[in-house]
């Protein structure tokens, strides 16, 4: 009889290895283990050298080295979730190890296939991370606030560009692609449950280096932080690639199974729906979440609600509908009926779960969904009715509470907990800058004040790609805004604007210069784009600063320069399909609802457009695009500032525009 090496869920063949026999004289002396080695060594079961204050096995592997005994210590279901983010962390390294050994490779041999790179395939994630490789997806009041650092400008990648003309990057060779299919077999007991097939192509294409631009012209007040504190180091554009973290938030899901779309019930005739959903609808879904942590929207997020949370599932039907009523052009009473029997049963779901009072975890999170998901993938105006987004946020609201959810941070960051529960997360992006939609103050505003006086994360960085300081004080100047129309005398309004304009400064000392997103393979650098988004968002939070002043003119010399130097900044961001401006539609428009007609905005701002094409119509972006442009041709008409709430207001609007 014959036996079979045993089989795993992956389709993988295991094979046991039995020791050696040859006796070795020197292993009868017995090995005395020390003590004093780091808790991460000990924790792997590996020799540590008891290195200050990082052993070469941790500095090596990217880990955090802890002498000083760590709270998971004690535990042993912690023991095993860290050892678990160990693993991830070192294969992540490595793999970024292999990446840069093959870029240098890349100069040396001849275009062929002559060594393998890692892919987007190569991670978890059964979707095409063409994202993650494509080039193309490019105050008056004696202070100035308009005065930033000047400092070099990128010209965003045309692969059909002439600067593509002179000396190859690649030593004698030109430049190439390759196209690289992987094919993934998923068995189950033996049994083959699903097949999944991608491509992906590599370039080796790069722009040249950046060029050289004039410095903006000086202020009249007094300077800013000096400009060399903004200038890019004297590196090459691109970089090595960067490590992944994995431990940032506390997802409500444990992870899912192996087959999302065999345990996802739905009905027949919504199948199309389904199948929709996660192949076209659900990578538009946290881009920059999924460029840092590679698979997580999808794994940790989606579908492991779309499992267990049936309000959720209706939820996402109803956009999928939508979705594609808006991209493919349909029209009629069938897909209009997908979209309303979905909504409709959705909030009946949550009704009747609120009367319940029960599942408030799973409720908020579809609340959410109904609210974040409505503002990602809609058309401008699907001409259906709809409850508007503030009344979902304040039944969310209200969940929050029960939960206890605004708390949870502040009290984890007292016992060291670095994870933040990503409800809550999401709860804060939406809550920050949805209230600069309503003039009002954000909801947790407490909350995120004491965040910002403890210096302790919440997430946002990694979520929405926005330091999380600088969120913070957006979530100031609207409660300043809120005490404005409360009626704050000037003067004492002024010293708050005076106040605020100083905290933004201190968020600019010591952080690192925007550059170059891309690495030498032609992935994004997701820590490099964050500074690069956070630049953005800290220029537009200054405009919006701005507006407060009661002699606020969008003519001011200042605020020209400000809108100038926020086009420049737009040149580091991709652009295109698979770029990332749609996670700038707050910054997008209140930096552009105060550019003067012929401004380096308005032409940047057209060229991004055009790169999206059709893109560009849909979802939260598309709106803020049909805003921006009525915001335009009123202001243009009159001669003077037009506030780009008030247009909502003539036009009905009731837009929520993250």
């Amino acid at each position: 009889m014959s036996t079979q090496p045993p089989v795993n869920a992956a389709g993988t063949t295991a094979t046991m290895v039995g020791p050696k026999t040859t006796p070795n004289k020197q292993s009868s002396k017995m090995h005395r283990r020390s003590r004093s080695g780091c808790f991460t060594c000990r924790l792997r079961r590996k020799k540590c050298d008891e290195g200050k204050p990082s052993c070469k096995a941790c500095k090596h592997l990217g880990l955090k080295c802890e002498y000083k005994r760590p709270m998971w210590w004690g535990n042993n279901e912690q023991r095993r979730s860290q050892k678990e983010n160990i693993k991830t962390i070192i294969r992540h390294t490595k793999l970024s190890e292999k990446t840069t050994q093959a870029g240098h490779m890349g100069g040396e041999s001849p275009p062929e296939l002559s060594f393998s790179l890692p892919t987007s395939d190569t991670f978890s994630d059964a979707m095409d991370r063409t994202r993650s490789v494509s080039v193309d997806s490019h105050f008056s009041f004696g202070y100035d606030f308009a005065h930033a650092p000047a400092m070099p400008v990128y010209h965003a990648f045309d692969a059909s560009a002439d600067s593509m003309a002179g000396p190859p990057l690649y030593g004698p060779y030109p430049p190439y692609e390759i196209d690289v299919k992987t094919e993934r077999q998923t068995f189950v007991n033996d049994v083959p449950t699903r097949r999944d097939s991608s491509i992906s192509t590599f370039s080796t294409f790069q722009p040249p280096p950046p060029t050289s631009h004039s410095t903006l012209s000086s202020y009249p007040l007094d300077p800013w932080p000096p400009a060399d504190s903004y200038d890019l180091h004297d590196t090459p554009p691109f970089r090595k690639e960067e490590a992944f973290d994995f431990s940032v938030f506390d997802y409500a899901h444990a992870h899912p199974t192996t087959s999302h779309q065999a345990l996802i019930q739905v009905d027949e005739c919504d199948q199309r729906l389904l199948n929709h959903f996660i192949d076209n609808v659900l990578r538009l879904i946290f881009p920059v979440l999924e460029l840092n942590q590679h698979g997580s929207t999808r794994s940790d997020v989606i579908l492991p609600a779309l499992e267990t949370n049936k309000c959720y599932l209706h939820c996402c039907l109803s956009i999928s509908a939508l979705h594609l009523k808006a991209t493919q052009g349909l029209s009629g009473e069938e897909i209009d009926g997908d979209i309303m029997r979905h909504r409709y049963a959705t909030i009946s779901e949550l009704c009747e779960a609120l009367n319940r009072d029960t599942d408030h975890a799973q409720i908020l999170e579809a609340t959410l969904g109904m609210i974040f998901l409505q503002c990602s993938v809609s058309g401008p105006d699907d001409s259906l009715p709809d409850i508007p987004w503030h009344q979902h946020f304040q039944a969310a609201t209200s969940l929050v509470h029960k939960l206890d959810l605004h708390r949870q941070p502040v009290e984890l960051d007292q016992i060291g907990q670095q994870r933040s529960p990503f409800n809550m997360t999401l709860t804060s992006w939406i809550d920050i800058l949805g209230a600069t939609m309503l003039r009002r103050a954000p909801q947790f505003a407490d909350t995120y004040r004491e965040k910002h006086l403890s210096m302790t994360s919440l997430g946002l960085s990694e979520l929405m790609g926005c330091d999380d300081r600088v969120m913070y004080l957006i979530s100031e100047i609207a409660c300043l805004e809120a005490l404005k129309l409360d009626g704050m005398d000037e003067i004492r309004l002024c010293d708050h604007i005076r106040a605020l304009g100083e905290q933004i400064d201190q968020t600019e000392f010591g952080s690192d210069a925007i550059g170059y997103p891309y690495s030498s393979t032609g992935a994004i650098r997701p820590r490099q784009l964050s500074r690069n988004m956070t630049a953005l968002f800290r220029l537009a939070a200054r405009i919006y600063l701005c507006r407060l002043v009661p002699s606020f003119d969008r003519n001011q010399a200042s605020i020209t320069a400000l809108v100038d130097k926020f086009a420049d900044c737009l040149e580091y961001i991709p652009s295109g399909p698979q770029g990332f401006d749609k996670s700038l539609v707050w910054p997008l428009l209140v930096g552009g609802s105060v550019a003067m007609p012929g401004s380096s905005f308005r032409r940047v701002f057209q060229q991004r457009l055009d790169r999206m094409g059709d893109h560009a119509d849909f979802g939260g972006f598309g709106r803020m695009v049909c805003l921006l442009q009525e915001v335009w041709r009123q202001a243009d008409e009159q001669g003077q500032h037009v506030h780009w709430r008030d247009v909502m207001l003539q036009q009905d609007w009731d837009f929520l525009l993250i």
